[in-house]
């Protein structure tokens, strides 16, 4: 009975292997066994096995191991703002860091850090026929990413402390996450557990190789993600969305543009006096002329205490136009709404994403349909 071996959790192969090490370096033996015993191949995660008589000594050092309880240790509460910024240690990052910040007092929201990682991973099949293998080497490959993560993680905290205390930047209620896999995966999946108010990313600025940039995850999250994203270059002229000095608005003249403006109002209430709203159909004709000036009839109507300025594009190429519009106006911040992926798409394809997050200055909020 003694010897009974139990359940202690089900992970991914990496977690399994990182739970493991943690276990036996303080004596636990673990046995790590394939969930799907009938097709190993067709893995559906690993069991983390332990004696019986070691539960509770297991249960007490996962309750004070930081990486397997932060993600689920904040309960859902709609009444409350929060910020989502992921973070991979970056200088953008840290600049995407500063103004979710300085954003997140001025609204009252709290933050929540996420660092994504990847490991290279056994698959599970190879690690069930595999059992009984001398496997110490991966574990502590594992182990050694997790112990980096958490460095670099413990530095990031350590630094925005140490401003907060100076006062560089607002006192904000704030924790952090680690998620294990592909980073846009785990920022996706993750922002709809936490339903953030507005999530907020560091992106590489202008002058840099495509080979260095994460556009591709940015973008992915862009088109998935049902909460406002403010991607930011590192370049940005900007530590604070209230010193950005001219923003727009893209319009498409459909009713969603205006659910969209009403929630970009409430996301940057007292942040803007001005909005600078423009047109992403480069087509001069009479019917947008007077979709326009039924737009601006009702902005004005609802939103008296707002200026706004209206621009509609020259015809050709509407990459070319909006670059123009955003040099000759001087635009910090361009906000869109992604009400139907043909749009983000026909506007921002993959190789115009990249162009207009990293090779330009411009900060991008995108407002997702309800």
């Amino acid at each position: 009975m003694e010897d009974k071996l139990v359940t202690l959790a089900i992970h991914t192969f990496e977690k399994a292997q990182i739970l493991k090490t943690i276990l036996e370096s303080e004596g636990i033996q673990v046995f790590i066994h394939n969930v799907n015993q009938i097709q190993p191949v067709v893995s559906a995660g690993v069991r983390v096995r332990i004696r019986e008589r070691d539960l509770p000594h297991a249960l007490r050092i996962i309750e004070t191991t930081q990486f397997f309880r932060e993600e689920n240790e904040f309960p859902v509460d709609e009444n409350v703002k929060k910020i989502l910024i992921p973070v991979d240690f970056s200088d953008y990052s840290v600049k995407a860091c500063e103004i979710g910040f300085r954003h997140a007092h001025r609204i009252g929201a709290e933050i929540m850090l996420l660092h994504a990682y990847y490991t290279m991973f056994m698959p599970a099949s190879l690690s069930y026929l595999g059992m009984g293998l001398d496997n110490s080497a991966y574990d502590e490959s594992i182990h050694s990413v997790y112990d980096r993560v958490r460095t670099d993680m413990n530095n990031l905290v350590a630094a925005i402390d140490k401003r907060m205390a100076a006062g560089e930047l607002p006192k904000v209620k704030y924790s952090y996450v680690f998620r294990e896999g592909l980073p846009e995966d785990e920022i996706i999946a993750y922002a709809k557990e936490y339903r953030p108010t507005m999530i907020v990313m560091g992106t590489r600025g202008k002058n840099r190789k495509n080979i260095d940039l994460i556009g591709s995850v940015t973008a992915e999250i862009i088109e998935s993600t049902r909460s406002p994203l403010l991607a930011i270059p590192e370049n940005v002229p900007f530590d604070s969305l209230d010193k950005a000095g001219n923003v727009a608005f893209a319009i498409s003249f459909n009713q969603q543009d205006l659910v969209a403006f009403d929630r970009f109002a409430e996301l940057m209430k007292g942040v803007i006096p001005k909005v600078h709203l423009f047109n992403i159909s480069t087509s001069r004709n009479e019917w947008n002329e007077i979709r326009l000036t039924g737009t601006r009839e009702y902005l004005q109507k609802h939103y008296p205490d707002m200026e706004l300025d209206f621009t509609v594009l020259n015809d050709g190429d509407l990459l070319e136009a909006v670059e123009k519009f955003v040099r000759e106006k001087n635009i910090d911040v361009i906000a869109l709404t992604a009400y139907k992926r043909s749009t983000i798409t026909r506007i921002f394809n993959p190789g115009i994403v990249r162009k207009m997050l990293f090779h330009t200055n411009t900060a991008l909020l995108v407002i997702p349909k309800m």
